[in-house]
């Protein structure tokens, strides 16, 4: 199979796809790797290291989409890559579709074949492309909400661990799942206080266990919600649902009750946000801007700030998958693995994930009625 790797154009996105180790992998069993002059560079990974494994270097993004039978990217693409869309694409990516109404019209309309990582879901229900990235942002997302405390930056100007004789900031994490609770982690060990707001008692149970008491647990409801918004420095929304839009679990009214200064970091900005006031996503460049006085970061790609760590958890977990896709086919894949079904979000010109379809207002078809 031919296969492509992309210069990413999303702002300040400086992942790559695969690792020059992925592409030496991927041709050693045989397939033939096209990478963009300069794609790797945010990663620290020069043209020469993807030419000693064996890949043939492109000039022009469009040139490495035209050669290629599937395209391995890390975001999902833009309005400027539509135009290299066409029927039989294979597209092995993030997607976040139920948020990108026209992307996912694009997808049909041409007839391109798509694989979202972050629906990708095993038996027992992990996400196993989502988690790498999920550890990632969460742990960034109390580095990120401890820099814009600071009164540099418009925020109350507390330490996230407070110091002897005066107390930590207080830090409110929705969703206790991979993002909540490496969030929960690194507040921790920054000496905050902090609360985790679940819906299900079992997983609080887990995390009470795993924290071994040093956090507290509320149930995620509207009253307890409002209550803990109210009293948070910090608040982070990390709430999923696989392929769904996330639900907006912060109203606009309980923002206007937090503290001036406070911030807020929406994890879940790429699937729509969970909090009302994040209605607008921003970029790395330009990551914060004031809603009643908080400070709101709504960064879709927390984990390219950090590229070259997130590259390699990346091409950890996609390359096996990657190399299924290109050693058996499309078809020949997804028939022997239930999860690589699951993420199926278009083909043939239709929706095949139901989250997805549900979301953007377009017909749902069951993968298995188009499959030859």
């Amino acid at each position: 199979m031919k296969i492509g790797v992309p210069q990413e154009i999303k702002n300040n996105e400086n992942r790559v796809a695969l690792t020059p180790a992925g592409a030496g992998m991927l041709k050693a069993a045989g397939h033939d790797v096209f990478v963009q002059r300069g794609a790797g560079e945010g990663s620290g990974f020069s043209d020469d290291q993807y030419i000693q494994e064996g890949a043939v270097i492109l000039e022009q993004a469009g040139d490495v989409w035209a050669a290629s039978e599937m395209i391995v990217k890390v975001k999902e693409p833009l309005q400027e890559e539509f135009g290299f869309f066409r029927k039989g694409l294979l597209l092995f990516t993030y997607l976040h579709l139920a948020a990108a109404p026209e992307l996912t019209k694009a997808l049909v309309e041409h007839g391109v074949t798509s694989i979202a990582y972050e629906t990708i879901q095993l038996p027992g229900g992990g996400l196993p492309l989502l988690t790498p990235m999920s550890e990632v942002a969460g742990r960034m997302a109390v580095q990120v909400g401890a820099q814009f405390l600071e009164a540099f930056y418009g925020g109350r100007g507390i330490l996230l661990g407070g110091v002897p004789g005066v107390p930590p900031a207080e830090v409110i994490i929705l969703g206790g799942g991979i993002v909540g609770t490496n969030a929960a982690r690194i507040a921790l060990g920054m000496g905050a206080s902090v609360v985790i707001m679940e819906r299900s008692a079992d997983r609080m149970r887990y995390l009470d266990e795993v924290f071994n008491g040093r956090i507290r647990t509320l149930m995620s409801n509207p009253y307890n919600i409002g209550q803990a918004v109210r009293k948070a420095d910090l608040l982070i929304g990390a709430v999923l649902i696989p392929g769904a839009r996330a639900p907006r679990l912060v109203t606009e009214e309980m923002v206007q009750t937090m503290k001036k200064g406070a911030v807020i970091v929406d994890v879940a900005v790429d699937q729509g946000g969970s909090i009302a006031t994040v209605d607008r996503v921003t970029t790395h460049q330009n990551p914060v801007y004031e809603r009643y006085g908080v400070l709101h970061y709504a960064v879709a790609n927390m984990p390219g700030a950090v590229p070259r760590t997130s590259t390699f958890a990346l091409t950890n977990v996609t390359l096996p998958y990657a190399i299924e896709l290109a050693n058996k086919g499309f078809a020949g894949a997804i028939s022997g693995n239930e999860a690589l079904q699951r993420g199926v979000n278009t083909y043939k010109g239709h929706v095949t994930y139901r989250p997805v379809a549900d979301a953007v207002g377009l017909p749902f078809m069951p993968l298995g009625g188009l499959l030859d």
